[in-house]
């Protein structure tokens, strides 16, 4: 049985990762990029085709799969004249791998149905390692049929694939495991900082914790810079923490309630972005806080 064509839009790390997997699994793949066109052009060179626009793209493939940092560029991906909703074939699939509004993706998946085909919203878990080996966790939700064609293609790309319930699903989920995962690691930073004005050693203030229920892999994450200075062990840019905590602080007041825990998360996440740390990887939210607590 031959495989789906796919098109995919937004080849940045992640993104271009995932398209390196899908040339691997021997899938035809049209590209469409943005302003760095360094995994465009590698994925190019292995064989993939750029499309001039969303609508070409669409129209030149059966599943159309976006990786986008925010719910406003995939809308715009999504509309006009040469948008994917104007291309789309009779049936197409497409997915947003992206971390996007609820609400957005639900408004998205009404209007690709209406011009005959199906969303279906899929978050990611893990890193762009992690999408070069097609070992991601993908938390998939939307149409059941339209799942099912999809998931040979998802399984190719993710090691753990879910199906969640109901078109927006996934991305309720993955806001939500965002603002745990976030507030968690925020929590360590300030620990870290904290041990600094308390006079006790960092090292001693982690095997402590780590040798009880507390211990996580989000701690390690942020200990890796906190006592070791090394940043990458959670390769996830303190810019986009504060879209996601922002998305999910959204999704709360969209649902008439008000989040209490995300409010000091998205206030410090806010304010080291603004203050010269939004490239700085979520576990340099250590020195945020050692700045914050100087006299």
């Amino acid at each position: 049985m031959s495989k789906p064509s796919v098109g995919f839009i937004g080849l940045g790390l992640m993104g271009g990762a995932m398209v390196n997997r899908l040339l691997d699994m021997g899938y035809a793949v049209t590209v469409l990029g943005n302003r760095n066109r360094t995994h465009l052009d590698a994925a190019i060179a292995r064989g993939a085709v750029e499309a001039q626009n969303a609508k070409d793209l669409a129209a030149a493939s059966d599943i159309v799969m976006l990786c986008m940092g925010t719910s406003d560029q995939v809308e715009a991906r999504m509309r006009g004249e040469n948008g994917v909703i104007a291309g789309l074939k009779p049936g197409g699939i497409v997915v947003d791998f992206g971390t996007s509004l609820p609400g957005s993706t639900r408004t998205l998946a009404d209007e690709v149905s209406a011009a005959g085909g199906s969303y279906l919203d899929a978050p990611l878990g893990r890193t762009p390692s992690h999408a070069l080996e097609g070992k991601l966790n993908i938390m998939a939700s939307g149409d059941q049929a339209a799942f099912d064609t999809a998931k040979p293609v998802l399984e190719d790309l993710g090691e753990n694939v879910f199906h969640l319930g109901a078109v927006g699903s996934g991305h309720t989920i993955k806001l939500i495991n965002n603002f745990f995962g976030m507030t968690v690691a925020n929590a360590m930073a300030e620990a870290f900082a904290m041990a600094d004005v308390a006079g006790v050693d960092r090292k001693q203030l982690y095997d402590v914790m780590a040798a009880g229920p507390l211990h996580s892999g989000m701690m390690d994450f942020v200990t890796a810079y906190g006592v070791n200075q090394d940043p990458n062990q959670l390769a996830f840019a303190i810019k986009n923490a504060a879209k996601d905590i922002g998305y999910y602080d959204q999704m709360a007041r969209d649902a008439g309630v008000s989040s209490v825990m995300s409010q000091g998360t998205l206030a410090a996440l806010n304010d080291a972005r603004d203050t010269g740390q939004a490239d700085d990887m979520v576990s340099q939210m250590v020195d945020y806080y050692v700045n914050r607590f100087k006299p």
